[in-house]
C-alpha cells in the first residue's frame, strides 16, 4: 500500500507528489546514484589493471630486486633507476596517498568517470608502493562516490 501523498516513479522509486517551492520538478525527477556504463566499467577496470601491474613491475623488479638497486646506487644511468628514485621520493613522501586522496574527494563531491580513473589508477600505485592507508582511504571514497546521486546535465 502506498501511502497517501506519494506515488510511484520509474522502477519502484515512490516521489514526492508536493514539488518544493524553489523546485517545481523535483517531485518529478528522482535522484539516479552516479554508476558508470558497461563500456566505461571495462575502461576503469583495465586502468585499475595496469596501475596496478606497473606499480607491481616498478615495486618488485626495480625497487626491491638487489642487483638494479646495487646497479643503480653505483651510477648507473637508465629509465630504470631514473623511474626508481622518482617513485621512491615520491612515496616517501606519501605523494601516491594524497594524490589519491585529493582526486577522490573531488570525484565525491561532483562524480565524474575521469576522476573516478585517477583516483583508482593513483590509489592503486598508492596501495602497491607503501602508502597504503591513505590510498585505502581514497579508494573507500572512490566506492562511496558511487552513492552520489548524477550530476544535472546543463
Amino acid at each position: 500500500m502506498i501511502p497517501a501523498g506519494l506515488r510511484t516513479g520509474g522502477g519502484g522509486r515512490y516521489l514526492c507528489a508536493m514539488a518544493s517551492a524553489d523546485n517545481p520538478q523535483s517531485a518529478a525527477r528522482p535522484s539516479v546514484p552516479f554508476t558508470p556504463s558497461a563500456r566505461q566499467l571495462n575502461v576503469l577496470l583495465a586502468v585499475g589493471f595496469c596501475a596496478v601491474g606497473y606499480a607491481l613491475y616498478i615495486r618488485y623488479l626495480a625497487i626491491e630486486y638487489t642487483p638494479v638497486g646495487l646497479a643503480c646506487q653505483n651510477g648507473l644511468q637508465t629509465w630504470l633507476c631514473s623511474t626508481r628514485s622518482l617513485v621512491t621520493l615520491a612515496f616517501n613522501h606519501s605523494v601516491f596517498g594524497w594524490t589519491a586522496v585529493v582526486v577522490a574527494a573531488l570525484n565525491f563531491v561532483r562524480p565524474s568517470i575521469v576522476l573516478m580513473a585517477v583516483a583508482i589508477a593513483v590509489g592503486g600505485f598508492g596501495v602497491v608502493l607503501y602508502n597504503v592507508a591513505l590510498s585505502a582511504l581514497a579508494l573507500s571514497l572512490v566506492i562511496l562516490s558511487l552513492a552520489r546521486p548524477r550530476p544535472e546535465e546543463a
